[in-house]
């Protein structure tokens, strides 16, 4: 099936399509994320994560939800973009993108997966209890690389801010000793 036929408009098309499949037996998986600058964290959390079962769904948050949760300069990767990066991962089966406006655990709720997948601190205790309405089991795996997206972006950030510092400040510093000693 290409990659297009895979990325699902609509959670009442996924639900279709989720029916299908258990009607012939196989194992729903369901991870959800941002995906934001895909990296080797996130192929091996989606192959982990696939070992769990037949069919493999990936929430992605839309750009609109990023923005809301981690600030107005994210996501550095459009959503069309981060939803194809996505599929074109090996483990995943389908993917739709998760709107800000979907009511809580609204894709959870839809699929009803025999499998739920989610990082460390994604849910409180509390809520995997609430969770387990709508999942079958629910499997919490630990971050899957050495930094996460956020992360990798600080790093970029503040070695940028490190060399305009070594690059400018020497620079401003002569601009204004000549202005100083032409005063």
């Amino acid at each position: 099936m290409r990659t297009a036929e895979r990325a699902v408009k609509d959670a009442r098309d996924l639900h279709k399509i989720v029916s299908d499949f258990k009607k012939q037996g196989s194992k729903i998986v369901l991870t959800q994320g941002s995906y934001d600058l895909v990296h080797i964290g996130h192929a091996r959390y989606l192959e982990a994560a696939k070992k769990y079962g037949d069919i493999l769904i990936v929430g992605i948050d839309n750009d609109k939800k990023i923005k809301t949760r981690k600030g107005p300069e994210r996501p550095i990767v459009p959503e069309k973009e981060r939803l194809e990066m996505i599929l074109h991962l090996r483990p995943v089966d389908f993917a739709i993108l998760k709107k800000q406006t979907d009511p809580k655990w609204h894709l959870i709720k839809q699929v009803q997966p025999d499998v739920l997948i989610a990082t460390k601190g994604s849910y409180s205790k509390k809520e995997l209890s609430e969770l387990h309405k709508y999942c079958g089991k629910i499997i919490v795996l630990n971050r899957m690389a050495t930094t996460s997206t956020s992360a990798k972006i600080r790093n970029l950030q503040l070695k940028t801010a490190n060399k305009l510092k070594r690059v400018i400040t020497p620079k401003l510093i002569n601009a204004l000793q000549e202005a100083l000693e032409g005063v």
